[in-house]
């Protein structure tokens, strides 16, 4: 299975397993204790990430966003690795990982349900704006995939009452973008992503995570 991937910094070795993470392994709780403590109720998968990306320098001194979508939040992260915010958030309808083909050619409204996928792997986000001159933070320009505010959408869909529910089963409803509340948006996102370049992680829910890894570190040798 291939995995979105771009440029990235120093990598860890492939010689030796990723270790999985623990409140005790040396990585950003051990160096961040703020971060670690902040970190408990999120899933394994996220903070395996976040060993592995402060570890390898992976942001390339760019703040940086894991998105997870099994766990139905977003993580956003100053360069350093320490925790500026965390959400809930709404993910792409259907599961999958990968970018819908010929994406570039289609309009959003064109996508049929199984389709409204929200691609894993590792992005250059930049900020910009959509077709209504709302700012948002483009996570794939050409698939139309960002991070946006939470917007008016129909009744039915329940967008807000899904944000604010204590599960993540029923998170999943979006076209594929990763959508916040307004405040964290206002307050976290836009702060940290809306001037300048950051990278975005979005975490697999078909393969196991250290599959995407390997296939970073693999993509710069």
């Amino acid at each position: 299975m291939a995995f979105a991937v771009f440029a990235a910094g120093p990598l860890l070795s492939l010689a030796a397993p990723l270790a999985p993470y623990t409140e005790t392994s040396a990585g950003p709780a051990a160096a961040n204790p703020h971060t670690g403590m902040a970190l408990v109720a999120a899933s394994t998968d996220a903070r395996q990430a976040l060993r592995w990306v402060v570890d390898a320098h992976d942001n390339q001194g760019l703040p940086f966003v894991i998105v997870d979508k099994k766990g139905g939040r977003i993580f956003v992260f100053e360069a350093d690795g320490q925790l500026r915010g965390a959400s809930p958030a709404l993910m792409g309808l259907a599961p999958g990982d990968q970018t819908v083909p010929g994406m570039a050619q289609r309009s959003v409204a064109s996508l049929r349900d199984y389709e409204r996928t929200t691609p894993a792997g590792r992005f250059v986000s930049e900020p910009g704006h959509n077709l209504q001159g709302e700012a948002i933070v483009w996570i794939d320009y050409a698939a139309k995939l960002a991070i946006h505010r939470l917007r008016p959408a129909p009744v039915a869909e329940r967008r807000a009452e899904r944000l604010a529910s204590d599960t993540p089963d029923d998170n999943r409803i979006s076209m594929g973008c990763v959508v916040v509340p307004v405040s964290f948006y206002e307050t976290v996102v836009g702060p940290a992503l809306g001037k300048s370049r950051g990278i975005v992680y979005v975490l697999p829910e078909t393969q196991p995570l250290q599959r995407m890894l390997v296939a970073l570190q693999l993509s710069q040798r």
